[in-house]
C-alpha cells in the first residue's frame, strides 16, 4: 500500500554516483541508495550516466526528485527506500501489518497502546514510525502466535 500523503521532501543533495540524502518534511534525513532502481530497471539506465544523474532536483511541491526528459522517482517510494535501508519501518510494512491482523485505526491503536491518531499518522506518513512502535507491533505478532498455538493443541 502506498502512503495516501506521503512526506515531502525538502531538500536533496547527490551523495555519491547512485545515493542521494533526502530532507523530509517530517524533519528526517535520510540516505537513499538508488543503484538498485538504476541497474535493474531500463527506464532508469540514463542515471548511470554521473553527469546525468548529477542534474537531480526536487520537484516544487516535495513530490519527487527529477531529472532532465520527464524521469522522477516519487516520494513515497524514496521515503520507504530510505527508511528500509537506515533499518527503520516503513510505510509499508505498518499497513501490511495491520492488513495481516485485519485491524482498522482503533483495534492496532489498541492492540499496541497507542491512539488512534497516532495510528493513523503512520499509516499515512504524516509521522515517521518510531522503531519502539514498530517493535510493538512485532511483539504482538509474536504473543498472538504464540497465543494461537496454544489454544490449537489446548482443542
Amino acid at each position: 500500500m502506498i502512503a495516501k500523503n506521503p512526506p515531502n521532501i525538502t531538500a536533496a543533495r547527490i551523495i555519491s554516483s547512485s545515493i542521494v540524502e533526502i530532507t523530509w518534511k517530517t524533519g528526517e534525513i535520510l540516505s537513499v541508495d538508488l543503484h538498485h532502481v538504476i541497474d535493474k530497471n531500463p527506464v532508469f539506465e540514463p542515471l548511470q550516466d554521473i553527469e546525468f544523474f548529477n542534474r537531480m532536483t526536487a520537484d516544487e511541491w516535495g513530490h519527487a526528485l527529477e531529472w532532465p526528459g520527464g524521469l522522477d522517482i516519487g516520494s513515497d517510494r524514496l521515503y520507504d527506500m530510505g527508511r528500509e535501508q537506515a533499518g527503520l519501518p516503513t510505510i509499508r510494512a505498518f499497513n501490511e501489518w495491520m492488513e495481516r491482523n485485519e485491524f482498522s485505526l482503533t483495534t492496532a491503536a489498541e492492540a499496541i497502546g497507542m491512539t488512534r491518531r497516532m495510528i493513523a499518522h503512520y499509516r499515512t506518513g504524516s509521522r515517521p514510525i518510531p522503531r519502539s512502535v514498530w517493535l510493538a507491533c512485532i511483539g504482538w505478532d509474536c504473543q498472538h502466535r504464540h497465543h494461537s498455538r496454544h489454544q490449537r493443541k489446548a482443542a
